[in-house]
């Protein structure tokens, strides 16, 4: 067995923690890896029992396909014809937008760039969008608005600690981050203060200098309180103001019409702790505002990411040092998994569908008619919506939307009534096991591939482990479909050269990584996008106002390196140094017995002659050749945007003018209790992967309904009693769980459990207008006592 450690990342969320890898008996075990930046070595509970999902016993390892109205094992041939005949069949009876594809933010760069490229080339649909719609959509949405980009941070979780003072909006890192956590104790020990605004006082809460606690839905109001507060006490910067922006004129205007007696009525924050939040926000030089899916999950969750930007922009908190607004992204690769095409609207680079220069781009990388690309399809929730009427077949990859969807019983119907749905998990999800063929698929460990972390950080996850036999990658799965339905080349299985494919398509794009190598990669700890190509010899060099750096925009000019199969500077060195296909190979250990490893390093080491594979028997030179990222016509990376111009045509920074508006679903005499959901610290998104893990399940074994005493006194409920949760679109049975630190208004329940304690039962999928994100964090309920 070897027994050197791989180094790796994290399969949760967007802080993709680094962990080494170590073989051990029966598989892997999880060692510290202090030379991570993000994390420095510390790991939550999920990020460190993670192996055992490895294990057999806990996740698919054969192909299902249902038979008789029952699932049952079958090889990989079989499966494979029958997705390809029922979405053949779908095309050929309804048309190609009848084909639903449906993927996740935990898919890798190169999982999520694939299935999109599937999507539009082989079935020549429009219908894909990707649980991602439900997380970070409406921040993205507010940011392009603002300063022409989305980048979940604009600069490094570093920079936290070393500002004056941090408005965390709508996040509980101690529970949903808690390596993060340590960034906000280091803010305060350096002097800075935390404001942290939640209905709940949650663990991150008691940790703040000022915690706010408005009525869930009415964060938008609370900010441009704010704002209103800034400018009638003079705390505007107007000269930044004049130079770096456009359009305070209008939202000076809508703020105003938000006097502080006005937003105490509507948010339940009094005047007083209004001022005292601004006080602490404009008095230090430099300041932060971060949001999570609080302010986000909402009906105008734009909006009110957009009345938080424009209080930076007012006091002058964006594109300068240790300062600025940042999304803190929350699914493994949610970053990166809203990049590169498998949203709705959406082209590789963050390019827009509708663009008729980026269609031509991808399309000749892709070989392809670009107008044989379809338009923008449904966004996440219409298009399962739409599932048994408008579309007919549906391929879904990394996601459970049984549990996570909002109207979930809805969900959960339309899916039924679906002619044909295949899914490819690690695990049978509750929506595998509606669907009428199941793969199984590859895991963090065992693959390689590329994840961005909520910093824009694009990461490599290495190798560690042979997968089981019987279990594919999700590449392989794709590549073998299209073969299927009569599309020979252009989906490879290695994910080195999709990456590959990916840096040319996404070059000159907003999220350019023509510039990133899986060798850089793996050299400097990630790169930060955007990270262009060098300039072919002899190229014009742009402007300062349109190049990309360090302090720039992000925005290129020119394709960067050539069309499919023109790259001459795409690094062809494999880190995944094992076949994609372990069904057929007698060292395949079934449950994830430790295969080969990289040699030390990287697994590579550059000659004159092209790079040696570690395989081979080369072993990495202790010097060897310059690594790439050293010379001067190689962009380093883009860790802090906007500190010269912001991403907008005029280098600008845009004011959007908002105001508040209630909840779709606001209290009533039938529902006079509103509901807001969340995580816990043991559990993740839906809880199919982390219900699996005895130790975690010990933690957080099921859901609960938080409670104020008050409310609980009103309904004669005592802790641990069972209590119904019932909403417009259906009921929920969990135990009460009262606690002072929630308002008497709201209660909270975790959104990680199927059956009758399922959350997401409640939730009302009314759509923001821009980014279509459900408004999961506020619907009207009432409380019912439950006998048992």
């Amino acid at each position: 067995m070897n027994t050197s450690a791989t180094p790796t990342h994290c399969p949760y969320c967007a802080l993709q923690c680094g962990m080494n890898l170590t073989p051990a008996s029966g598989g892997v075990e999880v060692t510290e890896r202090a030379d991570f930046p993000v994390n420095r070595g510390a790991l939550c509970g999920k990020g460190r029992t993670a192996p055992e999902l490895l294990s057999s016993r806990v996740r698919l390892t054969s192909p299902l396909v249902r038979r008789a109205g029952v699932l049952e094992p079958a090889g990989w041939d079989e499966a494979l014809d029958r997705i390809a005949a029922g979405l053949s069949r779908t095309r050929a009876e309804h048309g190609p937008d009848a084909c639903g594809v449906f993927g996740g933010g935990g898919l890798t760069n190169e999982k999520a760039y694939a299935l999109g490229k599937f999507a539009r080339v082989v079935l020549g649909t429009s219908q894909i969008d990707y649980n991602g719609r439900f997380c970070m959509s409406s921040a993205a949405a507010a940011g392009i608005k603002a300063f022409g980009l989305d980048r979940g941070l604009p600069f490094p979780l570093e920079d936290v600690p070393r500002t004056g003072c941090v408005i965390l909006v709508g996040s509980n890192l101690a529970e949903t981050m808690p390596p993060a956590l340590r960034y906000l104790t280091e803010l305060k020990e350096n002097g800075g203060t935390l404001i942290v605004v939640d209905p709940r006082r949650t663990r991150t809460a008691e940790q703040a200098d000022l915690h706010l606690a408005p009525r869930p839905g009415t964060d938008l109001a609370l900010a441009l309180g704010m704002l209103h507060l800034v400018v009638a006490e003079g705390r505007a910067d107007e000269e930044y103001i004049g130079a770096r922006t456009s359009g305070w004129e209008e939202a000076r205007a809508a703020a105003m019409a938000h006097w502080p007696e006005y937003v105490e009525r509507i948010t339940g924050v009094s005047v007083p702790r209004l001022r005292e939040a601004v006080r602490l926000f404009c008095e230090p030089e430099s300041a932060m505002v971060l949001t999570a899916r609080g302010p986000e999950q909402q009906s105008k969750g734009t909006d009110t990411v957009g009345a938080w930007i424009n209080l930076c922009l007012a006091t002058g908190r964006a594109g300068r040092p240790l300062s600025g607004y940042g999304c803190l992204t929350g699914q493994g690769n949610g970053q990166g998994g809203r990049e590169h095409g498998q949203k709705a609207d959406q082209l590789p680079g963050y390019r827009k569908l509708t663009d008729p220069e980026a269609r031509r781009h991808v399309a000749e990388v892709w070989g392809v008619d670009p107008d044989s690309l379809p338009g923008p399809g449904r966004s996440a929730y219409e298009l399962l919506d739409a599932m048994g009427t408008d579309i007919r077949s549906l391929l879904l990859m990394g996601s459970n939307p049984v549990v996570s969807a909002p109207r979930a019983a809805h969900i959960e119907e339309r899916l039924a009534s679906l002619d044909f749905l295949a899914v490819a998990d690690v695990v049978l999800s509750e929506t595998a096991a509606l669907a009428d063929v199941v793969l199984p698929v590859t895991q963090w460990a065992e693959e390689t591939g590329t994840t961005t972390n909520l910093e824009g950080r694009v990461l490599l996850r290495r190798q560690a482990l042979t997968p089981p036999r019987g279990v594919h990658s999700d590449l392989y799965v794709l590549r073998e479909l299209a073969a299927r339905l009569g599309v020979e080349k252009g989906f490879p299985a290695d994910p080195e050269e999709v990456f590959d494919e990916l840096r040319r398509a996404s070059a000159g794009g907003a999220a350019d990584y023509s510039g990133i190598t899986y060798r850089r990669l793996a050299e400097e700890n990630g790169v930060f996008w955007p990270c262009p190509a060098p300039e072919p010899a002899g190229a014009v060099e742009p402007s300062r106002a349109d190049a990309a750096g360090t302090h720039g925009t992000g925005r290129t000019t020119g394709a960067g390196p050539g069309a499919a199969g023109e790259c001459d500077d795409c690094e062809d060195a494999s880190l995944d140094v094992f076949e994609d296909d372990p069904a057929g190979d007698a060292g395949a250990v079934p449950g994830g017995g430790s295969g080969p490893a990289a040699a030390d390093g990287d697994g590579t080491t550059g000659t004159a002659a092209g790079p040696a594979r570690a395989e081979d028997g080369a072993a990495p030179a202790a010097d060897g050749p310059a690594r790439e990222g050293v010379g001067a016509d190689v962009h380093p990376g883009t860790p802090r945007l906007f500190l010269d111009r912001f991403a907008t045509e005029d280098g600008r920074a845009r004011f959007v003018p908002v105001s508040h508006r209630p909840a779709a679903e606001e209290p009533d005499d039938e529902y006079p209790v509103l509901l807001t959901t969340g995580r816990v610290v043991a559990q993740y998104q839906s809880g199919a992967q982390t219900r699996r893990v005895d130790e975690l399940n010990a933690a957080a074994p099921g859901p609960f309904v938080e409670m104020h005493p008050r409310l609980a006194e009103r309904l004669g409920a005592l802790d641990g009693d069972a209590v119904a949760v019932v909403s417009r679109r259906g009921r929920a049975v969990a135990p009460a769980r009262i606690t002072s630190t929630i308002r008497p208004d709201t209660v909270f329940m975790p959104f990680h459990w199927p059956g009758e304690g399922r959350a997401n039962t409640l939730t009302n999928p009314a759509l923001d207008p821009t980014s279509r994100m459900p408004e999961f964090k506020a619907c009207a309920v009432r409380l019912e006592a439950v006998e048992r």
